[in-house]
Protein backbone atom coordinates (compact mmCIF):
# COMPACT_ATOMS: atom_id res chain seq x y z
CA UNK A 1 0.00 0.00 0.00
CA UNK A 2 2.79 2.64 1.16
CA UNK A 3 4.86 1.24 -2.29
CA UNK A 4 1.36 2.24 -4.34
CA UNK A 5 1.20 5.29 -2.50
CA UNK A 6 4.35 6.85 -2.99
CA UNK A 7 4.41 5.77 -7.22
CA UNK A 8 0.82 7.68 -7.33
CA UNK A 9 2.33 10.75 -5.46
CA UNK A 10 5.82 10.26 -7.82
CA UNK A 11 3.43 10.08 -10.90
CA UNK A 12 1.44 13.17 -9.58
CA UNK A 13 4.58 15.19 -9.07
CA UNK A 14 6.00 14.27 -12.58
CA UNK A 15 2.54 14.90 -14.37
CA UNK A 16 2.51 18.56 -12.18
CA UNK A 17 6.05 19.40 -13.40
CA UNK A 18 5.04 18.65 -17.25
CA UNK A 19 1.99 20.40 -17.22
CA UNK A 20 4.11 23.27 -15.71
CA UNK A 21 6.88 22.97 -18.35
CA UNK A 22 3.75 22.77 -21.12
CA UNK A 23 1.78 25.69 -19.76
CA UNK A 24 5.38 28.00 -19.26
CA UNK A 25 5.82 30.59 -22.55
CA UNK A 26 7.69 29.38 -25.18
CA UNK A 27 10.06 32.55 -26.23
CA UNK A 28 12.90 33.13 -28.89
CA UNK A 29 15.64 35.21 -29.63
CA UNK A 30 18.46 36.03 -30.84
CA UNK A 31 21.36 38.73 -31.05
CA UNK A 32 24.05 40.33 -33.12
CA UNK A 33 26.37 43.11 -33.67
CA UNK A 34 28.13 44.73 -36.41
CA UNK A 35 31.00 47.41 -35.79
CA UNK A 36 30.10 51.26 -37.68
CA UNK A 37 33.13 52.54 -36.47
CA UNK A 38 33.41 55.30 -39.09
CA UNK A 39 35.98 53.17 -42.59
CA UNK A 40 37.23 56.50 -43.05
CA UNK A 41 37.75 59.77 -40.96
CA UNK A 42 35.16 61.81 -40.82
CA UNK A 43 33.15 65.15 -38.85
CA UNK A 44 32.64 64.18 -35.70
CA UNK A 45 29.27 65.10 -33.47
CA UNK A 46 28.35 66.38 -30.58
CA UNK A 47 29.40 70.03 -30.61
CA UNK A 48 29.02 72.78 -32.58
CA UNK A 49 32.64 74.27 -31.76
CA UNK A 50 34.36 71.02 -33.63
CA UNK A 51 32.80 72.48 -36.68
CA UNK A 52 34.43 70.05 -39.56
CA UNK A 53 36.87 68.65 -37.42
CA UNK A 54 37.83 64.78 -38.15
CA UNK A 55 39.06 62.66 -34.72
CA UNK A 56 42.48 61.29 -34.70
CA UNK A 57 42.34 58.19 -33.32
CA UNK A 58 39.87 55.74 -31.07
CA UNK A 59 39.31 54.76 -27.43
CA UNK A 60 36.21 51.93 -28.61
CA UNK A 61 34.83 51.04 -31.60
CA UNK A 62 31.07 51.76 -32.12
CA UNK A 63 28.49 49.34 -32.49
CA UNK A 64 24.91 48.24 -33.87
CA UNK A 65 23.78 45.80 -31.81
CA UNK A 66 20.28 44.21 -32.74
CA UNK A 67 18.57 41.90 -30.16
CA UNK A 68 15.33 39.87 -31.73
CA UNK A 69 12.24 38.77 -29.63
CA UNK A 70 9.51 36.27 -30.10
CA UNK A 71 6.62 35.15 -28.01
CA UNK A 72 5.18 31.66 -28.04
CA UNK A 73 2.29 32.80 -30.55
CA UNK A 74 5.43 33.85 -33.37
CA UNK A 75 4.99 37.94 -32.73
CA UNK A 76 8.63 39.44 -33.14
CA UNK A 77 10.28 42.69 -32.15
CA UNK A 78 13.79 43.72 -33.01
CA UNK A 79 15.41 46.32 -30.93
CA UNK A 80 18.51 47.72 -32.48
CA UNK A 81 21.47 49.68 -30.29
CA UNK A 82 23.21 52.26 -31.83
CA UNK A 83 26.64 54.04 -30.35
CA UNK A 84 25.74 57.08 -31.60
CA UNK A 85 24.78 60.78 -31.39
CA UNK A 86 20.94 60.15 -32.64
CA UNK A 87 19.50 59.21 -35.95
CA UNK A 88 17.29 61.60 -38.34
CA UNK A 89 14.00 60.43 -39.62
CA UNK A 90 14.59 60.05 -42.97
CA UNK A 91 17.81 57.58 -42.24
CA UNK A 92 15.44 55.67 -39.95
CA UNK A 93 12.68 55.89 -41.99
CA UNK A 94 14.96 53.97 -44.60
CA UNK A 95 16.83 51.41 -42.22
CA UNK A 96 13.39 50.66 -40.64
CA UNK A 97 11.80 49.90 -44.16
CA UNK A 98 14.77 47.86 -44.98
CA UNK A 99 14.15 45.56 -41.99
CA UNK A 100 10.10 45.44 -42.38
CA UNK A 101 10.74 44.46 -45.91
CA UNK A 102 13.26 41.58 -45.31
CA UNK A 103 11.60 39.97 -42.06
CA UNK A 104 7.80 40.80 -42.62
CA UNK A 105 7.49 43.33 -39.64
CA UNK A 106 5.25 46.30 -39.32
CA UNK A 107 6.76 49.54 -38.11
CA UNK A 108 5.67 48.67 -34.48
CA UNK A 109 8.33 45.83 -34.05
CA UNK A 110 11.11 47.60 -34.60
CA UNK A 111 12.98 50.54 -32.74
CA UNK A 112 16.48 51.97 -33.35
CA UNK A 113 17.69 53.70 -29.91
CA UNK A 114 20.61 55.27 -29.53
CA UNK A 115 23.40 56.13 -27.07
CA UNK A 116 23.82 59.71 -27.88
CA UNK A 117 27.46 59.14 -27.43
CA UNK A 118 29.26 62.88 -28.07
CA UNK A 119 32.23 60.75 -29.54
CA UNK A 120 30.66 59.27 -32.56
CA UNK A 121 30.65 60.79 -36.07
CA UNK A 122 27.54 63.07 -37.82
CA UNK A 123 24.77 61.32 -38.48
CA UNK A 124 22.86 62.18 -42.09
CA UNK A 125 21.00 65.14 -41.17
CA UNK A 126 20.98 65.09 -37.89
CA UNK A 127 21.73 68.44 -36.23
CA UNK A 128 21.78 69.85 -39.44
CA UNK A 129 21.99 73.37 -38.60
CA UNK A 130 25.37 72.80 -36.44
CA UNK A 131 26.73 71.95 -39.28
CA UNK A 132 25.12 73.26 -42.88
CA UNK A 133 27.11 75.61 -44.80
CA UNK A 134 29.79 74.79 -42.37
CA UNK A 135 30.66 71.42 -44.45
CA UNK A 136 32.56 71.81 -47.41
CA UNK A 137 31.94 69.58 -50.55
CA UNK A 138 34.49 66.74 -49.28
CA UNK A 139 33.26 66.78 -45.54
CA UNK A 140 29.56 66.48 -46.88
CA UNK A 141 30.49 63.43 -49.07
CA UNK A 142 31.88 61.73 -46.14
CA UNK A 143 28.67 61.86 -43.83
CA UNK A 144 26.62 60.74 -47.54
CA UNK A 145 28.84 57.93 -47.77
CA UNK A 146 28.77 57.09 -43.83
CA UNK A 147 24.71 57.26 -44.05
CA UNK A 148 25.07 54.60 -46.65
CA UNK A 149 27.50 52.52 -44.47
CA UNK A 150 25.32 52.75 -41.48
CA UNK A 151 22.14 51.59 -43.30
CA UNK A 152 23.62 48.65 -44.57
CA UNK A 153 25.72 47.68 -41.04
CA UNK A 154 22.22 47.74 -39.24
CA UNK A 155 20.61 45.85 -41.80
CA UNK A 156 23.16 42.80 -41.57
CA UNK A 157 23.30 43.14 -37.88
CA UNK A 158 19.38 42.38 -38.00
CA UNK A 159 19.44 39.68 -40.55
CA UNK A 160 22.11 37.95 -38.56
CA UNK A 161 19.69 38.55 -35.34
CA UNK A 162 16.91 36.88 -37.09
CA UNK A 163 19.02 33.89 -37.99
CA UNK A 164 20.10 33.29 -34.62
CA UNK A 165 16.67 32.91 -33.11
CA UNK A 166 16.20 29.89 -31.53
CA UNK A 167 14.57 28.98 -28.24
CA UNK A 168 15.49 31.08 -25.16
CA UNK A 169 14.43 32.48 -21.87
CA UNK A 170 14.19 36.33 -20.95
CA UNK A 171 14.53 37.79 -17.24
CA UNK A 172 13.90 41.27 -16.51
CA UNK A 173 15.01 43.56 -13.13
CA UNK A 174 16.12 46.49 -12.28
CA UNK A 175 19.74 48.37 -10.64
CA UNK A 176 20.58 51.52 -9.34
CA UNK A 177 23.56 53.94 -10.87
CA UNK A 178 23.97 57.56 -9.28
CA UNK A 179 26.28 59.53 -11.84
CA UNK A 180 23.94 61.23 -13.21
CA UNK A 181 23.26 65.04 -12.12
CA UNK A 182 20.58 67.51 -13.32
CA UNK A 183 22.45 69.91 -14.62
CA UNK A 184 19.63 72.03 -15.04
CA UNK A 185 19.99 72.99 -11.04
CA UNK A 186 23.76 72.31 -9.99
CA UNK A 187 26.50 74.08 -11.55
CA UNK A 188 28.77 71.37 -12.83
CA UNK A 189 31.70 72.73 -10.42
CA UNK A 190 29.78 72.36 -7.43
CA UNK A 191 29.06 68.85 -8.58
CA UNK A 192 31.21 67.45 -6.02
CA UNK A 193 30.46 69.45 -3.53
CA UNK A 194 26.81 68.91 -3.54
CA UNK A 195 27.01 65.47 -3.58
CA UNK A 196 29.29 65.29 -0.20
CA UNK A 197 26.91 66.79 1.79
CA UNK A 198 23.31 65.38 0.17
CA UNK A 199 22.16 68.86 -1.05
CA UNK A 200 22.02 67.62 -5.17
CA UNK A 201 18.97 69.18 -6.66
CA UNK A 202 16.61 68.92 -9.26
CA UNK A 203 14.29 65.45 -10.73
CA UNK A 204 16.81 62.73 -11.83
CA UNK A 205 15.79 59.10 -12.37
CA UNK A 206 18.66 56.40 -11.60
CA UNK A 207 17.21 53.19 -12.12
CA UNK A 208 18.92 50.67 -14.34
CA UNK A 209 16.84 48.15 -16.43
CA UNK A 210 18.28 44.86 -16.97
CA UNK A 211 17.19 42.17 -20.09
CA UNK A 212 18.96 39.20 -19.97
CA UNK A 213 18.19 36.24 -22.79
CA UNK A 214 19.77 32.82 -22.02
CA UNK A 215 19.74 29.60 -24.54
CA UNK A 216 20.42 26.34 -22.35
CA UNK A 217 21.58 28.97 -19.31
CA UNK A 218 24.16 30.70 -20.97
CA UNK A 219 23.79 34.20 -21.43
CA UNK A 220 23.95 35.69 -25.04
CA UNK A 221 22.59 38.72 -24.42
CA UNK A 222 22.34 41.67 -21.56
CA UNK A 223 20.24 44.68 -22.88
CA UNK A 224 20.21 47.68 -20.44
CA UNK A 225 19.88 51.23 -20.07
CA UNK A 226 20.76 54.72 -18.10
CA UNK A 227 19.03 58.10 -18.25
CA UNK A 228 22.07 60.75 -18.39
CA UNK A 229 23.63 62.37 -21.38
CA UNK A 230 26.66 60.55 -23.10
CA UNK A 231 29.20 63.59 -22.14
CA UNK A 232 31.83 62.60 -20.18
CA UNK A 233 34.41 62.48 -23.09
CA UNK A 234 35.25 66.01 -25.29
CA UNK A 235 38.11 64.25 -26.93
CA UNK A 236 38.63 63.74 -30.75
CA UNK A 237 38.58 60.25 -30.42
CA UNK A 238 35.96 57.42 -31.36
CA UNK A 239 34.29 56.44 -28.36
CA UNK A 240 31.05 55.25 -27.09
CA UNK A 241 31.45 56.62 -23.89
CA UNK A 242 30.23 55.67 -20.51
CA UNK A 243 27.59 53.24 -22.09
CA UNK A 244 30.27 52.40 -24.75
CA UNK A 245 32.58 51.38 -21.88
CA UNK A 246 30.03 49.69 -19.65
CA UNK A 247 29.06 46.93 -22.78
CA UNK A 248 32.86 46.49 -22.81
CA UNK A 249 33.14 45.37 -19.47
CA UNK A 250 29.70 43.20 -19.27
CA UNK A 251 31.13 41.40 -22.87
CA UNK A 252 34.16 40.85 -20.54
CA UNK A 253 32.46 39.35 -17.79
CA UNK A 254 29.96 37.74 -19.36
CA UNK A 255 32.49 35.70 -22.57
CA UNK A 256 29.67 34.91 -25.50
CA UNK A 257 26.87 37.75 -24.47
CA UNK A 258 26.27 40.51 -26.55
CA UNK A 259 26.04 43.66 -24.51
CA UNK A 260 23.63 46.29 -25.98
CA UNK A 261 23.00 50.19 -24.80
CA UNK A 262 19.82 52.41 -24.75
CA UNK A 263 19.97 56.26 -23.32
CA UNK A 264 16.61 56.80 -21.18
CA UNK A 265 15.32 60.27 -20.43
CA UNK A 266 18.42 61.81 -19.62
CA UNK A 267 18.03 65.06 -21.88
CA UNK A 268 18.77 67.24 -18.77
CA UNK A 269 21.22 64.96 -16.80
CA UNK A 270 24.71 64.95 -17.03
CA UNK A 271 27.49 62.54 -16.08
CA UNK A 272 29.08 65.03 -13.44
CA UNK A 273 31.39 65.32 -12.76
CA UNK A 274 33.09 64.54 -16.56
CA UNK A 275 35.41 65.58 -19.50
CA UNK A 276 38.00 62.90 -18.69
CA UNK A 277 38.67 59.68 -20.34
CA UNK A 278 38.97 58.20 -16.59
CA UNK A 279 35.60 58.99 -15.22
CA UNK A 280 34.15 58.12 -18.49
CA UNK A 281 35.64 54.43 -17.62
CA UNK A 282 34.97 54.34 -13.74
CA UNK A 283 31.02 55.24 -14.57
CA UNK A 284 31.41 52.58 -17.32
CA UNK A 285 32.54 50.25 -14.82
CA UNK A 286 29.80 51.49 -12.35
CA UNK A 287 27.25 51.03 -14.95
CA UNK A 288 28.46 47.34 -15.59
CA UNK A 289 28.56 46.59 -11.70
CA UNK A 290 25.07 47.94 -11.60
CA UNK A 291 23.82 45.62 -14.29
CA UNK A 292 25.62 42.52 -13.22
CA UNK A 293 24.39 42.81 -9.73
CA UNK A 294 20.92 42.51 -11.26
CA UNK A 295 22.23 39.39 -12.77
CA UNK A 296 23.40 37.84 -10.28
CA UNK A 297 20.35 37.68 -8.01
CA UNK A 298 16.88 36.15 -9.25
CA UNK A 299 15.25 37.88 -12.26
CA UNK A 300 11.83 37.72 -13.05
CA UNK A 301 10.90 35.63 -16.05
CA UNK A 302 8.86 36.70 -18.68
CA UNK A 303 5.62 35.09 -19.80
CA UNK A 304 2.46 35.71 -21.57
CA UNK A 305 3.13 37.77 -24.84
CA UNK A 306 4.76 40.35 -26.33
CA UNK A 307 2.71 43.54 -27.75
CA UNK A 308 4.41 46.14 -29.56
CA UNK A 309 2.52 49.51 -30.33
CA UNK A 310 3.46 52.50 -32.92
CA UNK A 311 2.44 55.96 -33.31
CA UNK A 312 3.23 59.31 -34.61
CA UNK A 313 1.58 61.91 -32.85
CA UNK A 314 1.58 65.80 -34.56
CA UNK A 315 3.72 67.73 -31.81
CA UNK A 316 2.70 71.81 -31.96
CA UNK A 317 5.34 74.28 -32.61
CA UNK A 318 5.10 77.73 -31.49
CA UNK A 319 4.33 80.38 -33.46
CA UNK A 320 6.38 80.51 -36.72
CA UNK A 321 8.76 82.67 -38.11
CA UNK A 322 7.04 84.52 -41.25
CA UNK A 323 9.93 85.01 -44.13
CA UNK A 324 10.81 88.55 -43.45
CA UNK A 325 11.92 87.28 -39.51
CA UNK A 326 14.24 84.50 -41.88
CA UNK A 327 15.59 86.67 -43.70
CA UNK A 328 16.70 88.82 -40.83
CA UNK A 329 17.72 85.56 -39.19
CA UNK A 330 19.94 84.87 -41.95
CA UNK A 331 21.63 88.04 -41.23
CA UNK A 332 22.82 86.70 -37.46
CA UNK A 333 26.53 87.21 -36.59
CA UNK A 334 25.45 83.72 -34.83
CA UNK A 335 26.51 81.41 -37.75
CA UNK A 336 24.01 78.57 -36.26
CA UNK A 337 20.88 80.62 -36.61
CA UNK A 338 21.82 82.26 -39.62
CA UNK A 339 22.18 78.43 -40.69
CA UNK A 340 18.59 77.64 -39.93
CA UNK A 341 17.31 80.45 -41.50
CA UNK A 342 19.26 79.88 -44.80
CA UNK A 343 18.35 76.46 -44.67
CA UNK A 344 14.57 76.88 -44.39
CA UNK A 345 14.83 80.19 -46.82
CA UNK A 346 15.88 77.58 -49.17
CA UNK A 347 13.03 75.48 -48.43
CA UNK A 348 10.72 78.02 -48.82
CA UNK A 349 12.07 78.99 -52.24
CA UNK A 350 11.83 75.45 -53.43
CA UNK A 351 7.84 75.85 -52.28
CA UNK A 352 8.15 73.87 -49.07
CA UNK A 353 6.07 75.94 -46.15
CA UNK A 354 6.97 75.68 -42.53
CA UNK A 355 5.09 73.09 -41.08
CA UNK A 356 3.21 73.73 -37.29
CA UNK A 357 3.76 70.72 -36.46
CA UNK A 358 6.60 67.66 -36.36
CA UNK A 359 5.30 64.16 -37.20
CA UNK A 360 6.86 62.46 -33.23
CA UNK A 361 7.20 58.86 -32.85
CA UNK A 362 5.84 56.89 -29.68
CA UNK A 363 6.10 53.22 -28.95
CA UNK A 364 4.99 50.95 -26.20
CA UNK A 365 6.28 47.61 -26.64
CA UNK A 366 4.72 45.38 -23.75
CA UNK A 367 6.91 42.22 -22.79
CA UNK A 368 4.92 39.12 -21.04
CA UNK A 369 2.35 39.99 -18.32
CA UNK A 370 4.68 42.37 -16.39
CA UNK A 371 7.38 44.42 -18.56
CA UNK A 372 6.18 47.86 -20.44
CA UNK A 373 8.56 49.41 -22.25
CA UNK A 374 8.15 53.10 -24.16
CA UNK A 375 10.44 54.70 -26.65
CA UNK A 376 10.27 58.12 -27.39
CA UNK A 377 12.02 60.14 -30.01
CA UNK A 378 14.44 63.11 -29.23
CA UNK A 379 16.29 64.66 -25.96
CA UNK A 380 13.49 63.47 -23.57
CA UNK A 381 13.89 65.49 -19.92
CA UNK A 382 13.98 63.33 -16.82
CA UNK A 383 10.35 64.59 -15.84
CA UNK A 384 8.59 62.49 -18.72
CA UNK A 385 9.70 58.88 -17.81
CA UNK A 386 9.05 60.27 -14.06
CA UNK A 387 5.42 60.78 -14.99
CA UNK A 388 5.01 57.60 -16.90
CA UNK A 389 6.44 55.27 -14.47
CA UNK A 390 4.32 56.96 -11.59
CA UNK A 391 1.01 56.59 -13.82
CA UNK A 392 2.01 53.50 -15.40
CA UNK A 393 4.21 50.99 -13.07
CA UNK A 394 2.78 48.13 -10.68
CA UNK A 395 3.30 49.06 -6.95
CA UNK A 396 4.66 45.83 -6.67
CA UNK A 397 7.27 46.26 -8.86
CA UNK A 398 7.81 49.65 -7.42
CA UNK A 399 7.11 51.69 -10.95
CA UNK A 400 10.39 49.52 -12.11
CA UNK A 401 8.25 47.40 -14.33
CA UNK A 402 8.10 50.61 -16.75
CA UNK A 403 11.07 51.25 -18.55
CA UNK A 404 10.73 54.78 -20.58
CA UNK A 405 14.16 55.12 -23.62
CA UNK A 406 14.77 58.36 -25.21
CA UNK A 407 16.60 59.12 -28.41
CA UNK A 408 14.57 56.59 -29.94
CA UNK A 409 13.70 56.18 -33.85
CA UNK A 410 13.85 59.58 -34.42
CA UNK A 411 16.41 62.40 -32.55
CA UNK A 412 14.65 65.74 -33.78
CA UNK A 413 15.17 67.68 -30.73
CA UNK A 414 15.16 68.15 -27.76
CA UNK A 415 12.01 67.48 -25.56
CA UNK A 416 11.12 69.77 -22.87
CA UNK A 417 7.89 69.12 -20.58
CA UNK A 418 5.96 71.83 -19.49
CA UNK A 419 7.70 72.72 -16.67
CA UNK A 420 10.95 72.74 -18.66
CA UNK A 421 9.22 74.50 -21.54
CA UNK A 422 7.98 77.70 -19.53
CA UNK A 423 11.29 77.64 -17.45
CA UNK A 424 13.00 78.23 -20.37
CA UNK A 425 17.07 77.71 -21.17
CA UNK A 426 18.80 75.65 -23.10
CA UNK A 427 16.64 72.14 -23.02
CA UNK A 428 13.45 74.52 -22.87
CA UNK A 429 14.26 75.94 -26.05
CA UNK A 430 17.36 77.25 -27.03
CA UNK A 431 19.03 74.05 -28.60
CA UNK A 432 16.00 74.28 -31.44
CA UNK A 433 18.51 76.01 -33.13
CA UNK A 434 20.86 73.27 -33.46
CA UNK A 435 18.15 70.67 -34.61
CA UNK A 436 16.76 73.02 -37.52
CA UNK A 437 12.96 73.33 -36.11
CA UNK A 438 12.16 76.63 -36.86
CA UNK A 439 10.56 78.14 -33.27
CA UNK A 440 10.20 76.00 -29.92
CA UNK A 441 7.95 73.76 -29.11
CA UNK A 442 4.26 74.67 -28.04
CA UNK A 443 3.15 74.27 -24.11
CA UNK A 444 0.74 71.58 -25.07
CA UNK A 445 3.90 68.83 -25.95
CA UNK A 446 3.82 66.96 -23.07
CA UNK A 447 0.17 66.06 -22.72
CA UNK A 448 0.28 64.95 -26.11
CA UNK A 449 3.28 63.12 -25.78
CA UNK A 450 1.74 61.57 -22.70
CA UNK A 451 -1.82 61.43 -24.13
CA UNK A 452 -0.11 58.75 -26.61
CA UNK A 453 1.64 56.55 -24.71
CA UNK A 454 -1.59 56.17 -22.69
CA UNK A 455 -3.96 54.81 -25.56
CA UNK A 456 -0.37 52.70 -26.76
CA UNK A 457 -0.87 51.27 -23.36
CA UNK A 458 -4.85 51.12 -23.56
CA UNK A 459 -5.09 46.71 -22.83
Amino acid sequence: MKTYLLQTICLAMIFSCLLNISLQAEWKGGVAKANITPPNWMPMAGYASRKAKHPDSKLTDLWAKAIVIEDENGHQAVLVTLDLIGIDRPLSQKICQQISENHDLSRSQISLATSHTHTGPVVASNLRPMHYLLFDEANQKLVDDYAIFLADAVVSAVDRAFKDVSPATFSWGSGKATFAVNRRNNPEKDVPQLRNEGKLKGPSDHDVPVLVIKKKEQIKGIVFGYACHSTTISSFKWSGDYGGFAQINLEKQYPGAIALFWAGCGGDQNPLPRRTVELAKEYGQRLAKAVSDVIEKPMKELDGQLSTKYEEVDLALAALPSKTDLEEQAKSANVYIASRAKFHLERLAEGIELSQSYPYPVQAWKLGNDLNWVFLGGEVVIDFAIRIKEEHGAAKFNNTNIWVAGYANDVMAYIPSRRVLLEGGYEGGGAMIYYGLPTIWAPEVEETIIDSVNRLNEK
